[in-house]
């Protein structure tokens, strides 16, 4: 054995010292006692005169106590220790002048350092006792102020809601949020069937009779019991405030909600989506595409979803989430995934994608009958292996309400991927442009969409938030006026104010970053069944459009139906289509009338019909959507709902205004300006003979 590990060794074998603690009652009485001995023994020794040592103890008294007086010690603990001095002094100058070796001045000497200790003990325990309860005297003043605070605040609004609601309640407890922007009253109701939604239906009663801030509420929800309510009131604005998105970007889970923005009492709110759908609604610049963003983020975090995007509006919504991943070539960038796994911007890929999923739910219940029976559930155990697919379409209410018969075909598709796939664990995530009945009238929507987000930024056209949030009362875009901010509901939580998380590009590209090896792969039984179309998704050719500035989805990407005629012959009515193809923009005029002089002679058309918009009664084929007339009278009628600006327009004035160039009807222009409101071309204000309608450009 070397000598340094025999050093070591004996250097952590028996009792370790440590000589900076300070003594207890032991220890202290034995070096006191130890001390006056030895001063004792060298002092009879040496001739030392006794009175030194009489003089010395008389200063360690005066000058401890004096400390104790300092630390505020209690007046036992000073003359304790004071006496303990004295007592070792005189002991010593007794033993110096009669022999410190004798067996009556050990005696002596072993009683007084007991009794030292013993006195010591005491003076620690008493001052031990004293400290808490000096502690616990302070938490009873604080907590009497703060009950005094609390009780002023029950009292207060035991007052207000008296006044307001016409109701009596007994507080029972006020709680501070720890955040400092309010606090929550738990009430009991007063006997007589009184419920909660009486006071929730006067929201906006009480918070002005409050004099809450802009932005802040006093809202009401159910207690711990029918007989209970809780009313949350926000004192603190925190919706003006631009809150970022976290820059934690852990893990996260389909069971356990993904978190969606934060609520006035600036807690996260959270999405449970395994078996519910959600929808998202918020008009032009209210914040709706950050939105998206910010529930991809939460997704792309999760270990257990993948996100397939449908956005016909040039992709736009999963462009972010995509290009991060691949190089100007389309090949991946050194092994990362995109942040989504599938996206979708024109028709045909739609309609490919949508198909897949309707292929995959149906795969999925025959594929894992044995494991659903093991797991002892008729929900699909969605896990790492088996992940949730969680379809997001950007403006996908939109699509459902639509009477375009390209668009039908996917809304189709879309119910009847929320129809079949709920246990399968497929589900989606709709956003629109408004809370309308042609947005919520449809049936599947209102059913599977329990988790609802309104993103009002204080536009009130268009925001019924009645109809979004059936049975809650007192809910006013007012109370949202910043971008970001709105309400949200869940089966979980009550409908109350939130304010969405904050979102920038360079963000989304940490987050694809940090989360690429966290995304689940999609499990081979969906996969087989999902097909090439899937597999090849992120084939160069199908992503040409993500890369070349020049290309768009439908270039790339033609709708898989499209309506045009065969080439072996056959009619091609292509001007009764919103779009007509490039061939049907190279007809010339010319074509055209010859066209249809073949057509009349062969068919013998009806005569060419006033200028109105209602088709002639007489027999025969009517080729009339051919003629300029009536789509140069529909683009001026739209030219002047444009030059109307925010204050709009009606059919009336259109009607005078195109009467002397085109003599189009008013029920003409009526049919138009309802179908450019359905396809969200414009929005309608108003009822009745006030009714008006107002161009996007200017919502």
């Amino acid at each position: 054995m070397s000598t340094s590990t025999a050093t070591t060794k004996n250097q952590h074998s028996g009792p370790v010292l440590d000589w900076a603690a300070g003594h207890g009652p032991v220890t202290g009485a034995l070096s006191a006692t130890t001390g006056a001995f030895a001063l004792a023994t060298t002092g009879a020794a040496t001739g030392m005169p006794p009175g030194w040592a009489l003089t010395v103890g008389a200063a360690g008294a005066i000058g401890h106590s004096i400390a104790g007086l300092r630390h505020r010690n209690a007046g036992r603990t000073v003359a304790t220790r004071a006496a303990s001095w004295l007592v070792g002094a005189g002991w010593t100058t007794w033993a110096m002048s009669t022999g410190p070796l004798t067996w009556t001045a050990l005696g002596s000497l072993a009683a007084i350092g007991a009794g030292m200790g013993a006195a010591a003990h005491t003076t620690s325990l008493y001052e031990e006792a004293r400290e808490e309860e000096a502690l616990a005297a302070a938490e009873r003043q604080v907590a009497a102020e703060l009950s005094a605070d609390r009780r002023a605040i029950a009292a207060e609004w035991v007052d207000r809601i008296q006044r307001v609601c016409g109701i009596t309640l007994r507080v029972l407890a006020v709680e501070m949020w720890p955040t400092g922007t309010g606090f929550t009253i738990d009430a009991e109701l007063p006997p007589g069937g009184t419920t909660y939604g009486r006071i929730a239906q006067e929201s906006a009663k009480l918070s002005a009779d409050a004099r809450l801030p802009h932005g802040c509420t006093a809202t009401a929800g159910p207690g711990i019991d029918q007989g209970r309510v809780l009313i949350d009131v926000t004192t603190a604005n925190v919706l003006e405030q631009e809150v970022f998105y976290p820059s934690d970007y852990s893990r996260l889970s389909i069971h356990t909600g993904i978190p969606w923005g934060l609520r006035t009492n600036a807690e996260e709110i959270l999405a449970f989506l395994r078996e519910q759908c959600a929808l998202v609604v918020g008009p032009t610049g209210s914040g709706k595409t950050n939105m998206v963003h910010t529930i991809l983020a939460g997704f792309a975090r999760a270990e257990d979803v993948l996100t397939f995007v449908i956005d016909l509006n040039a992709g736009s919504a999963g462009l972010p989430w995509v290009r991060p991943a691949f190089d100007t070539n389309g090949t991946p960038l050194g092994g990362m995934r995109p942040g989504i796994d599938w996206l979708a911007a024109s028709h045909k890929e739609a309609l490919a994608l949508l198909d897949a999923l309707v292929r995959i739910a149906k795969h999925r219940k025959t594929a894992y009958q044995d494991l659903m029976s093991q797991a002892n559930t008729d929900l699909l155990p969605i896990s790492a292996r088996i992940p949730q697919i969680m379809l997001v379409v950007d403006e996908g209410a939109e699509i459902l309400a639509s009477s375009d018969r390209e668009v039908r075909k996917l809304a189709d598709r879309i119910l009847e991927v929320i129809r079949i796939s709920r246990a399968m664990g497929i589900r989606t995530v709709l956003t629109a442009l408004g809370a309308t009945g042609s947005v919520l009238g449809n049936l599947m929507i209102r059913r599977e969409a329990k988790v609802r987000v309104a993103l009002t930024g204080g536009e009130k056209e268009g925001m019924d938030l009645g109809k979004q949030f059936p049975g809650s009362r007192g809910l006013k875009p007012e109370q949202a006026p910043y971008k970001g901010s709105g309400f949200m509901g869940t089966p979980e939580s009550e409908v109350a104010l939130f304010k969405s998380w904050r979102i920038l590009p360079n963000q989304i590209r940490d987050i694809v970053a940090a989360t690429c090896e966290r995304h689940p792969t999609l499990d081979g039984p969906s996969a087989k069944a999902a097909g090439d179309t899937y597999a090849q998704r992120w084939n160069p050719d199908r992503t040409a459009w993500m890369r070349d500035g020049t290309a768009t989805p439908a270039e790339t990407a033609p709708p898989a139906t499209s309506g045009h005629a065969p080439a072996g012959g056959g009619l091609n009515l292509s001007a009764l289509r919103d779009e007509p193809s490039p061939a049907d923009s190279a007809v010339t005029d010319a074509a055209v009338r010859a066209f249809m002089e073949q057509i009349d002679q062969q068919f013998g058309t009806a005569p060419e019909p006033p200028n109105t918009s209602e088709r002639p009664a007489a027999p025969g084929l009517n080729l009339s959507a051919l003629r300029a007339g009536d789509s140069d009278a529909r683009q001026a009628a739209l030219q002047i709902l444009m030059d109307a600006g925010p204050e709009g327009t009606g059919a009336s004035a259109i009607s005078r205004t195109l009467a002397d160039g085109y003599g189009t009807t008013r029920q003409t222009i009526v049919g138009w300006l309802k179908e450019w409101a359905e396809k969200g071309e414009a929005v309608r204000v108003g009822e009745g003979t006030k009714t008006r309608y107002v161009h996007r450009n200017h919502t």
